[in-house]
């Protein structure tokens, strides 16, 4: 991941920016939820990643359970011509914690588990194709990936070593990848989100087993910086990672002990959580995005109701509602990505656990 210029640290950058951790303009919040059936060829849906285009069409990368039994790593986009899905790697066992993103002209890159040689991979396509390549084999390593591309357009991922038990980065540069261990204090590094602040440091959020907390890391040019944001002592499932317009970080995650949705965010004053939803077993599956002015929205499961769910933030508080609704006997709403469009729209990949599906919600003003 190479650098031209140096950068200021995620954390301390906001000490010379605005230090409001919501800012003016709510997201929109009106108007209704369409469905769709992205694939149905058999058991899919499993680890979707949602980006959407420049022209504002869905892309979604997603595991595929064949009928023999095998795994494959699927991938599929809509444009005025409907969805059109393909099989990017089908070699062994592979495409679990697959993570999507799409180059600034629109060419998808996936991370991703490879069950069979417990590996982490990558794959990119061309014009002539899509192209893998094995990141990570030191071990059992490469669950729990998420990927952003630097701003030259190199691949840079968070992942758990299973084997060591510690959560670690890669990048790629004109020098090939490059591995970093990040954490190694006890049993660290599971259910990881990476974001890049606007010149290339990466900041990272994940889950902490032995001293059950969730964990924020980010680097600058002195290494690595962990923190412990929030260590009430419970398990800390699906955490997902923003940073605001100012560089602070915002996280949503799963509280199972309570079975809530929380959201924490840190500014001068340092970190401040907040039980977003507390309705049943809510939460799991959190899939966060800030607007542009830097309001949260995040997508979720509704384990009791068994229906997917989503919420923003307005100056009034949190604004929860039920997207898809299994209505207590179909399960919808596992493994939520959640976008935003432009304008502030919320689009959401998940798998219809009940059909096996991989399906699509958005809302729009119409």
């Amino acid at each position: 991941m190479t650098k031209t210029a140096a950068v200021t640290s995620p954390s301390a950058r906001a000490n010379t920016a605005s230090t409001a951790a919501v800012k003016t303009s709510p997201i929109v919040g009106a108007a209704g939820w369409h469905i769709q059936t992205v694939d149905s060829g058999g058991d899919v849906g499993s680890y979707s990643s949602l980006q959407l285009t420049p022209g504002g069409w869905p892309a979604i990368s997603y595991l595929n359970w064949t009928t023999s039994g095998n795994q494959s790593l699927k991938y599929t986009y809509k444009d005025a011509s409907g969805w059109h899905p393909e099989t990017v790697d089908g070699s062994g066992n592979v495409g679990w914690h697959t993570s999507l993103q799409l180059t600034p002209t629109g060419s998808p890159a996936i991370s991703y588990y490879d069950v069979t040689n417990k590996d982490l991979k990558y794959a990119y396509k061309s014009p002539t194709g899509w192209h893998t390549e094995t990141v990570d084999s030191g071990g059992s390593v490469g669950q729990y990936t998420s990927l952003q591309l630097t701003p030259a357009g190199w691949p840079a991922i968070s992942y758990w070593d299973q084997t060591n038990y510690d959560l670690k980065y890669a990048y790629k540069d004109a020098a090939g990848w490059h591995i970093q261990t990040v954490d190694s204090g006890g049993q660290v590094g599971s259910d990881t989100s990476l974001q890049l602040t606007p010149t290339g440091w990466p900041a990272i959020s994940y889950w902490d087993y032995s001293n059950h907390s969730l964990k924020y890391t980010y680097k600058d040019a002195s290494g690595w910086h962990n923190q412990v944001v929030d260590s009430a002592g419970y398990f800390v499932y699906d955490t997902s990672l923003q940073l605001t317009p100012a560089g602070w970080p915002a996280i949503s995650y799963y509280d199972s002990r309570n079975g809530t949705l929380k959201y924490t965010y840190k500014n001068t004053g340092g970190w401040h959580t907040e039980v977003v939803d507390s309705g049943g077993n809510v939460g799991m599956y959190s899939s966060l995005q800030l607007t542009p002015t830097g309001w949260p929205a995040i997508s979720y499961f509704d384990e009791t109701n068994l229906d997917l769910k989503y919420t923003y933030k307005s100056p009034t508080g949190w604004h929860p509602e039920t997207a898809d609704s299994g209505y207590g006997m179909h399960t919808v709403g596992i493994n939520t990505s959640l976008q935003l469009t432009p304008t502030g729209w919320p689009a959401i990949s998940y798998e219809d656990e009940t059909s096996r599906d991989l399906k699509y919600a958005y809302k729009s003003a119409s």
